[in-house]
């Protein structure tokens, strides 16, 4: 009882982490792009990665943590793909408008869905499927503004789909097949993912932006909002990894909407950001589908405890008096063995 009720803490802390990070590195680098004119999302993110893998790599040194082997091929195929999908989500929100770059990310939980239903033989209760269109329904409303399409964008988004959901799904699967950590996982995959962005961002930036990362006029001030982006981001990165290692990709992409209601919140009441009551109406649906999303989630779960304990149960009925048969026939041979003919 009371590793589960540790195991459900360090749950809870992940989420915490997830979303206080996530919401924190939105802040800065909204100011970072914004404010300061840094416009090169792409490339940052390769340096993200990077300060993320020498955080991790002088943690190891420190004994932080044991680093246990993974097959070299899955790590460098595993760190690829999860570049890939960065830079293609980039070049989707480039090619495409924002409304339907959030439609993008939206569609990410049903195809998810569709995955783990298909290939990994997950089921998901009818109760569970209404919180996530609810709370899809949620996100939409209060995000969605317009939506452009254009041949070249959507081919993009199905792509940036595509592979943004199986490096999830791949992100648990490797976690529990390989019995790695989530700090295992991230510091022996965040090199591929660093080098790939750290090659191909500024190709994709000077593409998406028509500047030059290398040209751009880099002030103390923001130099300062890079460095405090970095630094956030080993937070972010590391907490990615923890939520799905212990939960689950949907739930990690429920987080993630969570996360945008709360900037969309935060940018009203702080920076006075244009709200209507379609956000508010948005952001209560939203909110309404995550809670149901948690309480039929919580359910299954205690239910699936609770069958599982009744079984061991049963079992323990089941092999005691087999075990208290062979005692007494053990005994009986031996008396048979002693006693005169």
């Amino acid at each position: 009882m009371g590793e589960m009720k540790s195991m459900q803490m360090g749950v809870i802390g992940a989420l915490f982490l997830s979303v206080a990070s996530s919401v924190s590195i939105v802040i800065c680098n909204k100011a970072l792009m914004t404010n300061l004119g840094f416009p090169f999302a792409t490339t940052l993110t390769s340096w993200h990665l990077m300060v993320t893998y020498c955080t991790l790599h002088v943690a190891y040194k420190l004994n932080f943590f044991e680093n246990k082997p993974i097959d070299t091929k899955t790590v460098v195929l595993f760190g690829l793909l999860n570049g890939i999908s960065i830079g293609l989500l980039n070049l989707s929100l480039g090619f495409n408008s924002i409304g339907f770059y959030q439609m993008t990310k939206l569609a990410i939980i049903p195809f998810t869905v569709l995955l783990e239903t298909l290939f990994l033989n997950k089921k998901f209760s009818r109760k569970i499927k209404f919180s996530l269109f609810l709370l899809l329904v949620g996100v939409g409303i209060a995000s969605i503004t317009d939506l452009q399409l254009n041949f070249v964008g959507s081919v993009l988004s199905l792509l940036a789909i595509a592979t943004t959901c199986v490096g999830q799904i791949l992100t648990n699967t490797i976690q529990k097949r390989l019995n790695v950590t989530s700090t295992q996982l991230l510091y022996q995959s965040a090199p591929f993912q660093a080098a790939i962005l750290f090659v191909s961002g500024p190709f994709v930036d000077k593409y998406l932006t028509r500047l030059n990362v290398f040209s751009f006029h880099y002030s103390p001030i923001v130099v300062g909002f890079i460095t405090l982006s970095c630094l956030i981001a080993v937070s972010v990165n590391f907490s990615t990894f923890l939520v799905i290692g212990k939960t689950s990709p949907v739930t990690y992409q429920v987080l993630g909407h969570l996360k945008t209601c709360l900037v969309l919140a935060f940018g009203y009441t702080l920076l006075h950001d244009p709200f209507t009551p379609r956000n508010i109406a948005g952001i209560l649906i939203a909110v309404l589908g995550m809670l149901l999303y948690s309480y039929f989630c919580s359910v299954a779960s205690k239910s699936k405890q609770g069958s599982s304990e009744s079984a061991f149960i049963g079992k323990d009925r089941d092999t005691t008096p087999l075990l208290s048969q062979e005692k007494e026939n053990h005994e009986a041979k031996k008396l048979d063995k002693h006693s005169p003919v």
